[in-house]
């Protein structure tokens, strides 16, 4: 069995790499907590405590809520444009070795053993080779052949390293 695509990772795929990244830790979510703790306090003491209190409440919060999404769009623009490899596509092998990716003359070859864990999110499929860099696979790029690549995986990784939706797109 054995799977084959081109992908290019766009700006937007980056960035929604990124979000997932950092929401789906400990600090993205309290981050969000704290964010929105902000600006409830914010609504409660308004009236209770001076003007320039509840405006830094308010401002602390939108800064919560909006420096981290905001700064993670400017870093995934930038990404995609400092990088010649990220820019071209990248063509992908997946089968019961491991996965295969080139770009040119280049190659890397990435066992089923070597990759930390395996997740797929509503636009792209990430593999990560450790636990914080991944390949970022949009999910239209693999289109109609996800349920092999679900399946491979399956087959080769333990379960806990796989956070999958058996749904294509």
């Amino acid at each position: 069995m054995s799977v084959e695509f081109d992908a290019a990772i766009t700006e937007k795929d980056m960035y929604r790499f990124n979000l997932y990244h950092a929401y789906h830790g400990f600090q993205g979510i309290c981050a969000t907590l704290v964010g929105f703790w902000v600006l409830v306090t914010a609504a409660l003491t308004f009236g209770k405590v001076e003007v320039q209190y509840t405006l830094l409440y308010v401002v602390f919060g939108i800064v919560f809520l909006v420096y981290v999404p905001a700064s993670l769009y400017l870093r995934s623009k930038k990404q995609i444009q400092g990088s010649e490899v990220l820019k071209q596509a990248l063509r992908y092998r997946i089968d019961d070795a491991g996965i295969h990716v080139s770009q040119g003359g280049q190659t890397a070859d990435l066992e089923w053993k070597q990759i930390y864990k395996m997740v797929s999110t509503k636009s792209s499929l990430l593999v990560y080779s450790n636990r914080v860099n991944a390949y970022v696979i949009p999910r239209e790029a693999v289109g109609q052949q996800y349920e092999t690549v679900v399946a491979l995986a399956v087959n080769h990784m333990e379960g806990y390293r796989l956070k999958l939706n058996p749904f294509s797109i």
